[in-house]
């Protein structure tokens, strides 16, 4: 029962993005045109994400279930057969779902550009880590720009890490309480030793299903703290840990 318990700790995923920045990194990570969406592939893809986001214990907000939904309704209209004789130019199913990710995407654009915009008297706060000097040139083209990752970015490299060890390391243990807590301060004790960190690096020596997923968690609450961030050399690239702010 502890045990169930323990993973009752659960982190709302639109504290960082919502269902239609999902189907924009979907829509970029498959290099499609917004004007002419596969709602098949993507319909796919999207439930294939809810689903490891639900492995990863994170709280799904009810507009990811509704959008799911949108996206069947859509793929079940547009595998209907086309009437013979139609009255009028039926518009395309995908038509206001295009125009939501436009929308949307042009607000994403306009609020980054406005965060990217220096503060006044910023030189009073803490000066901010500068992720791109502490990785070594041999990790990085000089030519590649560094990206922030997303949320999606990053949940699909922990599944990608986890679903590559054998399914025997994965056993639950529970030789020892866990806590949200002192995963998070070992997060924090690494990167003060190292500067940066790669999932990998903080996964070593973690086979256990709780540690793993308390690890992300503990990610992802640091993440929402602004007490790291997380980087990529290039996109869908190997993703850095870095403190927020220089130690």
């Amino acid at each position: 029962m502890e045990n169930e318990q323990s993973l009752n700790y659960a982190i709302k995923l639109d504290i960082f993005e919502g269902p239609l920045d999902l189907l924009l990194y979907l829509i970029k990570k498959n290099e499609i045109d917004i004007y002419n969406i596969p709602v098949a592939l993507i319909t796919e893809q999207y439930l294939e994400y809810l689903k490891m986001i639900k492995a990863l214990n994170l709280d799904l907000a009810g507009e990811y279930l509704v959008m799911a939904s949108t996206l069947i309704h859509i793929k079940s209209r547009m595998l209907l057969p086309p009437p013979e004789e139609p009255e009028e130019e039926e518009e395309d199913p995908r038509a206001e779902l295009v125009r939501q990710l436009l929308e949307h995407k042009t607000f994403k654009e306009i609020a980054e550009s406005l965060g990217s915009r220096p503060l006044l008297e910023r030189d009073v706060f803490t000066r901010a880590a500068t992720p791109p000097e502490e990785m070594e040139k041999s990790e990085r083209d000089d030519e590649e720009e560094l990206i922030e990752a997303s949320v999606f970015e990053l949940i699909e490299a922990f599944h990608r890490i986890v679903s590559q060890m054998d399914k025997k390391e994965l056993m639950e243990i529970d030789l020892e309480k866990l806590s949200l807590t002192d995963i998070i301060n070992e997060v924090m004790d690494k990167l003060t030793l190292t500067k940066n960190l790669t999932f990998e690096d903080l996964l070593q020596g973690k086979r256990d299903r709780r540690r793993i997923i308390y690890t992300f968690l503990a990610i992802l609450e640091l993440i929402k703290l602004r007490m790291i961030k997380a980087y990529q050399t290039s996109i869908f690239g190997v993703i850095r840990i870095f403190p927020a702010v220089e130690s």
